[in-house]
């Protein structure tokens, strides 16, 4: 855990050239697609999985997945660590859970592209996921609680799902025409 987080600090010491990414806001058609695999685990998936994760440090955000930026691979970044936030962040590329467990959790979810709307959704309480890390090499981690509510929550948006779509279809249409709204507030149309 604390060879990943020197790795993290010296790259994003070296990387100067870090940038903010605007977010899509709901909807968008880009947000309800299936990403692919990435290929290969590159300087230039790392300086994107380093962009995300000062995009997501910024919004403020404990997650953020790569069709939330508009590239469309299988790539996202989380922290729920409240405590010492920075200290070491996850980033999942080929992400997929291999285990489930029966129990739930309901969780308060907000999302990036659905900017101050926050709703109770049900999700397995635990999950074993399994993703490439920024060396290419296979991790498997157990998460609970926040942790994996957050993960299931950004490998719904790689499958092209929001979390509005636990919901029922009036408040999804509530939710969604807030959003064109904003969008057009903003000038996002």
């Amino acid at each position: 855990m604390r060879k990943q987080w020197l790795r993290s600090i010296e790259r994003l010491l070296k990387s100067r050239a870090m940038s903010l990414r605007q977010i899509l806001i709901h909807p968008d058609p880009r947000l309800k697609k299936t990403c692919p695999p990435v290929a290969e685990v590159d300087d230039a998936i790392r300086k994107l999985a380093d962009d995300m994760l000062e995009t997501m440090y910024d919004a403020p955000g404990v997650g953020l997945a790569a069709p939330q930026i508009g590239v469309m691979k299988r790539i996202f970044v989380m922290d729920c660590d409240k405590e010492e936030p920075g200290l070491a962040p996850v980033v999942a590329i080929n992400p997929e859970i291999l285990w489930a467990s029966d129990e739930l959790g309901v969780y308060e979810e907000g999302c990036l592209s659905i900017p101050d709307i926050y709703e109770d959704v049900t999700r397995p309480k635990q999950i074993r996921l399994r993703y490439l890390d920024l060396d290419g090499k296979t991790q498997e981690r157990e998460l609970d609680d926040l942790w994996s509510t957050c993960a299931q929550h950004e490998l719904d948006h790689l499958n092209g799902r929001l979390f509005i779509d636990y919901l029922s279809g009036i408040k999804r249409t509530m939710i969604t025409n807030k959003m064109k709204k904003l969008k057009k507030e903003l000038g996002r149309t």
